[in-house]
């Protein structure tokens, strides 16, 4: 069902003859809009129409893409997830996670495209606190994140994937980068200095390290 009332048994359809690369446009365009909503407004106070008309489509072409309208915001929240992975597949493994982290920080694009989605990350990170369906998909995005960071520690410590010791230190790990991130966005959004919150890719290298007793974080023989 709908949350504004209306069933759908539709999910993501892509209307015939739409290239791909539109279609994942459009809905990102439409994630982006409806978390500028779900923030200045709330997401109870936030229908369908409004996301509609922000994005400048019909209503019945909104729900050829989304099952409702919590569901908009994950477009968003897969692209984190997507650049997270991104980013940890490609772990040198003579590199600490902290160097890895901070040349990538520093060598990221940095555009008004690029911190317009940022900020929506943040604020939708910071909305799924207290709003039910948006945290399931806040949390589905790191349930991602960890079955690939069992992969990537696999790797690193030359074990098999399904190795417990390995699904556990993914878990803790992933679950530290999401305590941090959480963390960090909440501080942002308060108002609080960011000179005051320190280097959150720092902050999150060493909770990985914490987090799995020093076993993940540090560089590794080739």
């Amino acid at each position: 069902m709908r949350s504004d009332g209306d069933s759908d048994t539709t999910n993501d359809r892509r209307p015939r003859g739409m290239s791909e690369l539109r279609h994942q446009r459009i809905r990102l365009e439409i994630s982006r809009e409806a978390a500028r909503l779900f923030w200045e407004q709330g997401v109870a106070a936030t229908s369908g129409e409004q996301i509609a008309k922000a994005v400048g489509i019909s209503v019945r072409t909104l729900w050829r893409y989304f099952r409702n309208k919590e569901s908009c915001v994950e477009p968003i929240l897969a692209q984190d997830v997507e650049e997270c992975v991104a980013v940890l597949r490609c772990w040198p493994r003579e590199v600490s996670l902290e160097d890895h982290l901070v040349e990538w920080a520093t060598n990221r694009p940095k555009n008004p495209d690029q911190q317009s989605y940022d900020d929506a990350v943040i604020k939708m990170t910071v909305l799924a606190e207290k709003e039910p369906d948006l945290r399931a998909a806040w949390l589905m995005t790191h349930d991602r994140i960890e079955r690939e960071m069992a992969f990537i520690i696999a790797d690193r410590l030359r074990r098999p994937a399904d190795d417990i010791e390995v699904r556990l230190h993914a878990a803790t790990a992933t679950a530290a980068l999401r305590v941090i991130s959480e963390d960090v966005s909440a501080a942002l959004m308060a108002g609080v200095d960011r000179a005051s919150i320190g280097n959150p890719i720092k902050h999150m290298a060493h909770a990985v390290r914490v987090a799995t007793g020093g076993a993940v974080g540090d560089p590794v023989e080739s």
